[in-house]
């Protein structure tokens, strides 16, 4: 007993006083890799490559956009298209290529320092189209997926990504303002309406399919994306862009990979990291790392709606802050002494009825903080062009 007494007390000092804090070491190389994200499409609609350096995980920069880069897509057969980076951000765009499917193509990417990278000719690959986007409910859980298939059987990879949309509102309305030049609080004008909103976002996890081992190409309900029912994404209207992009057997093995390297890493158990090597590559010194793979196709899209209403009858969204609303006397006409001031900085909920419905001016007010009453700290109250 004795003897189980000291084991335990030496378990309890390993545990709460060897407990170090874990610092990343900072890396002791300076190398900053080329990262080239991106398809060319060889169809109708734009083509965007996104150019970038790598930075360390201790690094406080986050982005680090190639600028001043001449970027080009060049056929077999000397035919060059030209992409400019039109907002300085190290996007480089073009126009509708619909580049012949008879030859193949590379990418030529001449960086301002004088290095010159180049990827391997790629041919086109057509996509097919996207046969439905749906989505079920299970769980309290909206799972959207994805239908396809190829009649040819030639696609066999497939990749896919997304922009979503969805329409919200703030916990609370917020009818009225305070106008510090008249020293009172006024009804907002229809451009200060800060109630409804738009929120948008894309994917940011690999999204990848495969019919290699079927005998038919044929993509059933392929995951797409997740939405608990509880999220304000699906609180009025929910809207997704999927895009869908074939892709060689090489592509799919590239990207398998990269999903491995950043999406599943964290624990004892993940897949240890792969060396990543795409069909891109330095002429200025073959040595040198490139981080992407360059695929040519016909992007293919497919856009649904889903109101509220067609998922629950049952309104289960969460608001994402704590938000109660006080009380705060007012006169309008007369000193509004500094603590109250600093309470009209805060959005006005409600103001009584009771005030409002007589000659009386109102004597008191709701308000909340801005998070919870100003919709356009999380989105924007422009409704989107394609919105219906």
């Amino acid at each position: 007993m004795v003897k189980f007494r000291y084991v335990f007390y030496f378990f309890l000092l390993t545990l709460f006083c060897c407990k170090k804090p874990f610092d990343l070491p900072a890396s002791s190389t300076k190398s900053s890799y080329l990262v080239v994200e991106g398809v060319i499409n060889s169809g109708s609609g734009p083509t965007v490559i996104k150019l970038s350096k790598t930075v360390q995980l201790n690094n406080k920069i986050t982005a680090n956009p190639v600028l001043g880069a001449t970027v080009t897509v060049e056929g077999e057969q000397n035919s060059v298209y030209t992409l400019i980076d039109f907002n300085n951000n190290g996007n480089y765009e073009s126009g509708d290529l619909n580049l012949p499917g008879n030859q193949k193509y590379r990418l030529s990417v001449k960086t301002s320092d004088g290095r010159q990278y180049l990827s391997d000719f790629v041919p086109v690959k057509p996509t097919p189209p996207i046969d439905s986007i749906g989505y079920t409910v299970k769980n309290k859980i909206v799972q959207l997926y994805a239908n396809a298939h190829d009649p040819a059987n030639n696609t066999r990879y497939y990749r896919w990504d997304y922009d979503e949309t969805w329409e919200f509102h703030s916990r609370w309305a917020s009818a009225w303002v305070y106008d510090s030049l008249s020293n009172a609080i006024v009804a907002r004008t229809p451009a200060q309406q800060v109630y409804f909103c738009f929120g948008n976002d894309r994917s940011t996890n690999i999204l990848l399919g495969s019919t290699a081992n079927l005998s038919s190409d044929v993509v059933f309900q392929a995951p797409i994306t997740s939405i608990p029912l509880t999220s304000e994404k699906v609180m009025s209207k929910y809207s997704i862009l999927v895009r869908q992009y074939a892709i060689s057997v090489e592509a799919y093995q590239f990207y398998q990979k990269l999903a491995k390297n950043t999406e599943q890493l964290g624990s004892i158990f993940d897949a240890q990291p792969t060396e990543l090597k795409g069909n891109i590559h330095s002429v200025t010194d073959p040595n040198e790392p490139v981080i992407g793979f360059l695929s040519i196709t016909n992007i293919q899209s497919k856009r649904i709606f889903i109101p509220v209403q067609a998922l629950t009858t049952e309104l289960l969204t969460i608001y994402p802050y704590d938000c109660e609303q006080d009380t705060a006397a007012y006169d309008n006409g007369h000193h509004i002494n500094t603590v109250l001031t600093e309470l009209l900085s805060q959005p006005i909920t409600h103001i009584p009825t009771s005030a409002l419905g007589s000659n009386l001016p109102p004597t008191g007010f709701l308000y909340s903080s801005p998070l919870c009453v100003d919709c356009t700290l999380r989105g924007t109250t422009q409704t989107p062009d394609f919105w219906r």
